[in-house]
């Protein structure tokens, strides 16, 4: 059983179907735009549909110019590093969604809600910017499809296990230790390194659409103290802790900055 579960993680490794352009490396990712773009857009339509979207106020107003110099920034790193037309598929759009949860997200191809909970941290345009940027570079890097790749590969390993186990009992304890294994073991790393993959990304884009990356980093410290200390243990969550971010985003922060001065981005908003 464990054999089993190293052997999932190790293609998890290894498989590829799609370069990252923004990290070289190869990914996990078993469907193309053209499988995942419609099913996003329609999901999208669906949620705009049922959820209270805000238009024509300053802040809706503010969420499509974030979002569109996000979008721009992120096209112009592609162009000028060998990937041109890479989003040609890509129908942006961004709105507003009167809703008090902290959150914020991209389906693949661009489709962008921010909820009005997540303004009161993010404060300003360049803490919005910091949001954007992140959501934005989890539709570029197809972390949508690469997390259904990898879920595609846990439920075909729980089924050659219990297609294996004939006695019963032994079956529900490959269950059991299975699927505490590779979610802990596989899925929850796996889901940290597509959100620290995020951040990186999201940085470098904002600093080019001319966002003062040093604002992460206290975005982070905000959310923070927003969640009261509250989280869940590193290793039994999908997201890095807060203070790993923080550590990582001011890190990471002189060298967006430097990539943005390839662009001619000198000062930040």
């Amino acid at each position: 059983m464990k054999r089993l579960v190293l052997s999932i993680a190790i293609f998890l490794a290894v498989a590829s179907c799609k370069t990252n352009p923004f990290t070289g490396k190869s990914t996990l990712n078993f469907y193309s735009n053209s499988q995942m773009f419609p099913m996003a857009f329609a999901q999208y339509d669906q949620f705009l549909n049922e959820n209270k979207v805000v238009k024509g106020t300053t802040d809706a107003q503010m969420i499509t110019r974030v979002g569109q110099r996000i979008a721009s920034a992120a096209e112009r790193w592609l162009d000028a590093n060998g990937y041109p037309g890479y989003l040609k598929d890509y129908q942006w759009e961004y709105n507003l969604v009167q809703d008090e949860t902290v959150n914020a997200w991209c389906m693949p191809g661009g489709k962008i809600v921010v909820y009005t909970g997540i303004l009161p941290i993010t404060q300003n345009e360049t803490g919005v910017a910091v949001v954007m940027g992140h959501e934005v570079a989890h539709a570029l890097a197809d972390h949508g499809a690469q997390r259904m790749s990898a879920g595609m590969i846990q439920q075909i390993g729980a089924v050659a296990g219990n297609v294996a186990i004939q006695d019963p009992e032994k079956r529900n304890m490959f269950n059991t230790a299975y699927g505490l294994g590779s979610t802990v073991g596989v899925m929850l790393p796996f889901s940290r390194s597509h959100e620290t993959e995020a951040d990186r990304i999201g940085l470098q884009i904002m600093a080019i659409a001319g966002y003062n990356p040093d604002e992460a980093a206290r975005l982070w410290e905000r959310m923070k103290a927003q969640s009261g200390g509250q989280a869940p243990p590193e290793f039994l969550s999908t997201h890095p802790s807060n203070d790993t971010r923080i550590s990582n985003l001011t890190a990471w922060a002189p060298a967006a900055k430097q990539e943005a001065r390839k662009f001619g981005v000198t000062s930040f908003k």
